[in-house]
């Protein structure tokens, strides 16, 4: 019997759509990972029917690389393409990657590591985020910047890089494959989130999560505000679908942007509904208490802007303070996108999942670069 006929396989699986600028650069970053004595790789891409020339470039390095495999992937989302990966993973252990992510060399092997040492269902690394150096890169830095502060993220562990132990999800993620055998594969009705639903499944299910320091990765996120905006926005759009599904929220901070839209909104829906009850009812007691319904809507709604915005200028001017002062000036718009984009995907996303009950198909468009406008 050969060595190789003894060696233990870990399946590497990445969702992809239209990254003919990133794909080339991203299969050599994963051919070289290093994995233990006695394992090998197996890399599945399954790929969303790209139009860029994704395919084209993906196909000749498969065919250098036979530890490499292009998946077609027709429902062209996320939670689709790991599914088709899953289901052709000859490993015992399985990795999930993504193109827009740089990985230390050890990645697959700490993912490996730290299986071995916990037991747990899916363990991975902080989520860490940097933006490209210079001038140019300057949004980009900011939206980096803001991603990974506390402040920003709502306290979220997965953006703390240096904890280790139990959360309630991880960036990315790697499991046995045991894990899908025992808790299912991901939602193929969610665009956005399915990886937050995968690991509530596995919490409500007795399963663990474990985040390791040592699972090492950098993140490049979105470059322009607006695809920030839209990118948050199918965030929160989802969200709500996910806890429809469980019956619950899988963090409190879910909640927060789309309450606090919600209840700016209602404000202004308030204060313009008094406003119209003042212009047409006769002098007397019932429009004396429009007239105060009006005031005080109003007068919350302005505290709330003001106070909202304060918050922003002062959490941009410590994250300024530590990230570089050239980010200042965009940090308050970057953070706005976050939130407000959440927020109000949030709430169109109630809205569809408990008055329409259905999805609406233009929240599973592309947010990043051109891909975005079409």
């Amino acid at each position: 019997m050969t060595v190789n006929a003894v060696r233990r396989t870990v399946s590497v699986i990445v969702p992809c759509r239209n990254e003919a600028d990133h794909i080339e650069a991203f299969c050599r970053s994963v051919a070289g990972q290093q994995v233990p004595a006695g394992w090998q790789l197996q890399v599945l891409i399954a790929d969303g029917l790209s139009d860029d020339g994704t395919r084209k470039k993906l196909q000749a390095f498969c065919r250098r690389d036979p530890r490499f495999v292009m998946i077609d992937n027709p429902g062209r989302i996320v939670s689709c393409g790991l599914n088709r990966c899953i289901e052709q993973a000859a490993g015992e252990f399985i990795v999930r990657l993504d193109v827009h992510t740089v990985y230390a060399p050890d990645y697959v092997a700490q993912c490996l590591a730290t299986w071995q040492a916990t037991g747990a269902d899916n363990v991975g690394g902080p989520w860490k985020a940097e933006g490209q150096p210079g001038t140019a890169g300057v949004v980009q830095r900011a939206v980096a910047a803001a991603f990974q502060s506390k402040l920003v993220a709502g306290g979220a562990l997965s953006r703390d890089l240096i904890h280790n132990g139990w959360v309630d999800t991880v960036y990315l993620g790697a499991w046995p494959k045991a894990t899908f055998e025992r808790f299912g594969g991901f939602d193929e009705t969610l665009v956005r989130n399915q990886d937050d639903e995968h690991n509530l499944r596995i919490h409500k299910g007795g399963g663990k999560v474990w985040q390791s320091a040592s699972i090492r990765s950098t993140y490049f996120p979105r470059a322009h505000k607006m695809d920030v905006f839209r990118q948050y926005r199918q965030y929160g759009y989802w969200k709500p679908f996910v806890m429809k599904k469980h019956g619950q929220a899988a963090a409190l901070r879910h909640l927060i942007p789309g309450l606090f839209v919600g209840g700016l909104a209602l404000l202004y829906g308030l204060s313009l509904l008094a406003g119209l009850a003042v212009s047409w009812m006769p002098v007397g007691p019932a429009r004396d208490v429009a007239v105060w319904l009006m005031l005080g809507s109003s007068l919350l709604l302005v505290a709330g802007l003001l106070a909202y915005g304060a918050a922003v200028w002062w959490i941009s001017g410590r994250i300024a303070r530590e990230a570089g002062a050239e980010l200042k000036p965009h940090l308050p718009a970057v953070i706005a996108a976050y939130h407000w984009g959440y927020g109000l995907g949030s709430l169109r996303g109630w809205w569809d999942a408990l008055v329409k009950g259905r999805p609406d198909p233009s929240f599973g468009r592309l947010t990043r670069g051109a891909a975005a406008q079409r």
